[in-house]
């Protein structure tokens, strides 16, 4: 049986959006729950037309309840008036056997030196919990994060990011996974911070191309050695994988998934079981291209 099962991250550019939203001014509760009805519905779609088509790895947009961790929003009790809708989609989940997951934008810096920046990150990861909660998912539906800037003094930032995890719920803490980036945070330094931690560690394949460490280590000893920070309560391992997107700047996703790169990566973590996140710009169609070449 294959190990390896690829997902995309979502959009699925064949259904519509899941990830309507509203601008600040017009955000009553009204409107958000609407919205928010809409897209967990176009979330429903996204998730059948998965299973019908074999991919049981998604990443769940973070738009789904429109500004949510805003104080504006924060007060509407949007889980309970949207229960049924959060019910149904979790219920898809659980049938399915679909691992899903989620990954905050590039504003939630947990390790910013600005206490208001802090401050809406800490909100907005509680509101990614309480959304993958309400769906009724366990620990295995992580929240991937970067670590962040290192404002002239990693060490610092790396303690700063430390302290202020402490201050994160429990069912954070519990989803939460750590990203090597391409610029800042190497696949050593976070694996550094996970030990101290105790959370797992997502390897970015393509972001390890910009930014090596363990350069005594193949890549799949790499990767190997991130899957130890991984518990089975986590679900299997993670990671990210993504082709450069020529003449663009370093670091911008291709548009597709160049194949034949793919299948030389695909013989590096032969036997390996891991939940691949294919980091693309046409989304499920990459999937299915992959899923043909290999014969899934």
């Amino acid at each position: 049986m294959d190990m390896v099962r690829i997902g995309y991250a979502c959009v699925n550019t064949e259904l519509p959006t899941s990830s309507r939203t509203c601008r600040l001014a017009s955000a009553t509760p009204e409107r958000v729950i609407e919205l928010g009805r809409e897209n967990l519905r176009a979330l429903a779609d996204i998730l059948r037309w998965n299973e019908r088509h074999g991919i049981a790895v998604f990443r769940i947009s973070s738009g789904i309840i429109p500004l949510a961790s805003h104080s504006v929003v924060r007060g509407i009790p949007w889980a309970e008036r949207l229960a049924d809708d959060l019910g149904a989609v979790g219920d898809l989940i659980a049938a399915s056997g679909a691992r899903v997951s989620m990954h905050p934008g590039q504003y939630t810096v947990l390790n910013s030196p600005r206490p208001e920046v802090v401050s809406a990150s800490l909100f907005e990861l509680e509101y990614h919990a309480h959304l993958l909660d309400a769906l009724g998912t366990g620990p295995e539906a992580k929240i991937v994060l970067h670590l962040g800037g290192v404002y002239g003094d990693q060490a610092a930032s790396m303690e700063r990011f430390a302290s202020n995890f402490a201050r994160l719920s429990t069912s954070v803490r519990s989803r939460l996974v750590l990203e090597n980036d391409e610029k800042s945070y190497t696949a050593s330094s976070i694996l550094d911070l996970s030990a101290r931690l105790g959370v797992p560690v997502v390897f970015d394949v393509f972001h390890h191309q910009y930014n090596p460490s363990l350069k005594n280590l193949s890549t799949r000893q790499i990767i190997q050695r991130c899957g130890v920070t991984w518990q089975p309560v986590d679900g299997p391992q993670k990671l990210h994988y993504s082709d450069p997107w020529p003449g663009k700047p370093a670091g911008s996703h291709a548009q597709t998934v160049d194949l034949q790169a793919f299948a030389r990566f695909y013989d590096l973590i032969a036997g390996l079981n891991l939940d691949v996140m294919l980091e693309v710009k046409d989304k499920q169609a990459s999937v299915m291209k992959v899923m043909a070449y290999l014969g899934a």
